[in-house]
């Protein structure tokens, strides 16, 4: 669905920019959301808001994250680190 008329941008790449890590104001630059008559702003962050409450967070403690030894040993074997259950919080 169009969000943004003026700039004829959907809800679906306004998400898709959200879920690249970019933030509302990141967006409104890089597709020009909400710039010119405002009407879509309510609607465009609360598109950036709900994808980014899907995303991940984060472990707020270094205690789970793989020390350098570790981390060594993961890429020789050819582990991807962001990819390894290390730096995800337990569930």
């Amino acid at each position: 669905m169009i969000v943004c008329v003026c700039h004829r941008v959907s809800d679906r790449e306004i998400a898709r920019h959200a879920r690249a890590g970019m933030n509302f104001d990141e967006i409104q630059f890089e597709l020009g959301v909400a710039t010119q008559c405002g009407c879509c702003e309510n609607s465009a962050r609360a598109i950036v808001s709900q994808c980014c409450a899907l995303q991940p967070t984060a472990a707020l403690h270094n205690e789970t994250l793989p020390d350098s030894s570790q981390l060594a040993h993961l890429c020789q074997e050819g582990n991807a680190c962001c990819k390894s259950s290390l730096l995800s919080p337990a569930v």
